[in-house]
């Protein structure tokens, strides 16, 4: 956590982080949004927050959804595109790019509001140790806050460590035969955006089977990277210190 008073750097940069599910994406961002200022941009978040707000981008995923299709990347894009409007600081992109086409798509939007891609993530993992991660994952059913059954317990049984809450819920694709389908299909889905991102002098690798203060340190010396600004991120508390990533 940065500490009271502390100055967070607003990082005029694009990142995105490519990796499999439970592969800390959505911790390591929100490590980010604190440690530099940076706004994660998850997919499923925009799109809920579109549709709630009855935006054009909003209207038209809320009529597909509601027809049971799935929503397009152009909807995707016009999504993104009304999130980005007014945002002058930093973002991480959450969940998109999936494809190779998404990923050309992306360039041309973001070049039309004078942005770039300044750095794709790949956070890498080993496919067996990443499968009894997912597996073993539950979180508060009140604050979200994540668990896991070997990795990182509550201080006190039954109780979360962040909101007290006793209630916690698992879900239900979480088990050892989804997580090796849903890896098969990243790995086949990402193979196009590794290329694309190498090929534009972007794409940077972090071991993300690391503790969750060594994936922090390295995302964090990429930001500093692109910025220069020499900015150290706060220390990590003795739970991240002592469990792997989840």
């Amino acid at each position: 956590m940065a500490e009271t008073g502390q100055t967070v750097a607003t990082i005029p940069a694009v990142l995105i982080l490519l990796g499999p599910p439970g592969a800390g994406k959505g911790t390591q961002a929100r490590l980010l949004e604190e440690d530099f200022g940076l706004v994660q941009l998850s997919t499923g978040d925009m799109l809920r927050a579109a549709v709630a707000g009855g935006t054009p981008a909003g209207l038209a995923a809320k009529a597909v959804m509601e027809a049971g299709g799935l929503v397009s990347d152009e909807i995707v894009l016009g999504v993104l595109r009304e999130r980005m409007e007014g945002l002058a600081g930093g973002l991480i992109l959450d969940g998109f790019p999936r494809t190779g086409a998404q990923a050309r798509a992306l360039d041309a939007l973001l070049a039309g509001t004078g942005r770039r891609v300044d750095a794709a993530v790949s956070m890498e993992v080993d496919d067996d140790a990443m499968i009894a991660r997912v597996a073993g994952r539950y979180s508060c059913a009140g604050c979200g806050e994540g668990y896991h059954d070997r990795f990182r317990k509550p201080a006190v049984a039954g109780q979360c460590d962040k909101c007290g809450g006793h209630e916690f819920r698992r879900r239900a694709d979480d088990t050892a035969e989804t997580a090796r389908k849903r890896l098969q299909a990243y790995h086949d889905q990402t193979a196009p955006l590794i290329a694309h991102y190498a090929a534009q002098g972007v794409l940077k690798r972090v071991d993300a089977m690391a503790s969750i203060e060594a994936v922090r340190g390295a995302l964090a010396g990429i930001v500093r990277g692109l910025d220069g600004a020499a900015l150290t991120p706060p220390a990590a508390s003795a739970a991240e210190r002592n469990h792997p990533e989840m």
